[in-house]
């Protein structure tokens, strides 16, 4: 199982890794079960010759990853691999697991419960603002762990304000750990560092690309018992994650608001296709107990 662990680290640093690119060479391997009836690595076609992809780039990555690891050793990063005892078991129940999590900061939140995903828009108003204010405390005192994006806006007040109320909460980010993405939420990353957690699927050199935020959306819903959207304009990022949190059988929670506001198009709408109306904490609580 370590050869087979090593691989997979040392397959996720090459620079055309993708969760596609790296299940066709594991399927090679005798993985075991759960793993190795994933549904998305069921169906992914074999590669002809798996050991002539996976040596393309080996002599690069085996020069350059000891040194790596021994940099996010120092770094206090920790890599944590679908075949390890760690990983979190909501998480391997959605279609596309990430195959690691490089972690840095309080590794225990991994299997504290509840876990409440919280996202909404980068734009959010003093309504949305004052709605978290309002719902956290009662949420953080029965001990609910926040799980959020790091983006501007509603992810932001959503860290700050379980910080701030004495609660627990996790970042998942787009890229990897060594660029926090947006520049102003840098600090509010190495403080999380230290007494909260930040998860990204990418090793920590990897710069955010575009596609790795409705990625990263997955992880978010998948860590968590269900997923509150707090603000979010029609087509907005955040109902990409609640249909992530739909398709995963995980409950969708959504603040009300204003017909005349586009802030609340979305959350209006989800309410409408049967996401559960929020006004107060209790409403999120009396789900996630069960």
């Amino acid at each position: 199982m370590e050869r087979i662990r090593s691989k997979l680290i040392r397959l996720l640093h090459r620079p055309d890794s993708t969760w596609n690119s790296v299940g066709r060479i594991l399927k090679a391997e005798p993985l075991p079960e759960p793993i190795a009836s994933l549904p998305a690595l069921k169906f992914l076609p074999p590669l002809k010759d798996s050991a002539a992809a996976d040596l393309t780039q080996a002599r690069h990555i085996d020069e350059t990853l000891p040194i790596l690891l021994q940099q996010y050793k120092a770094r206090n990063i920790s890599i944590i691999t679908i075949l390890d005892s760690s990983y979190p078991s909501l998480l391997k129940q959605i279609y596309q697991p990430p195959w690691a999590l490089f972690a840095s900061g309080d590794l225990s939140l991994l299997d504290a419960t509840p876990k409440l995903a919280v996202v909404g828009s980068r734009q959010v108003s003093d309504y949305g603002k004052n709605a978290i204010r309002l719902i956290f405390p009662e949420l953080i005192e029965k001990g609910t762990v926040i799980v959020s994006g790091l983006a501007k806006g509603v992810d932001t007040v959503a860290h700050e304000c379980a910080i701030r109320n004495g609660g627990k909460t996790i970042a998942v980010i787009a890229g990897g750990l060594y660029h926090v993405y947006p520049e102003e939420n840098r600090k509010l990353a190495f403080e999380m560092m230290k007494s909260q957690l930040v998860l990204s699927e990418h090793p920590p050199g990897t710069k955010p690309a575009r596609w790795h935020f409705p990625m990263r959306n997955r992880i978010i819903s998948g860590l968590s018992r269900g997923t509150f959207i707090v603000e979010a304009k029609n087509k907005s990022g955040s109902l990409i994650t609640a249909n992530y949190a739909v398709h995963e059988g995980r409950d969708v929670f959504s603040l009300p608001g204003s017909i005349f506001s586009p802030f609340s198009t979305g959350t209006n709408e989800l309410i409408q296709q049967g996401a559960k109306l929020i006004i107060k904490a209790e409403d999120i609580l009396e789900e996630l107990r069960y």
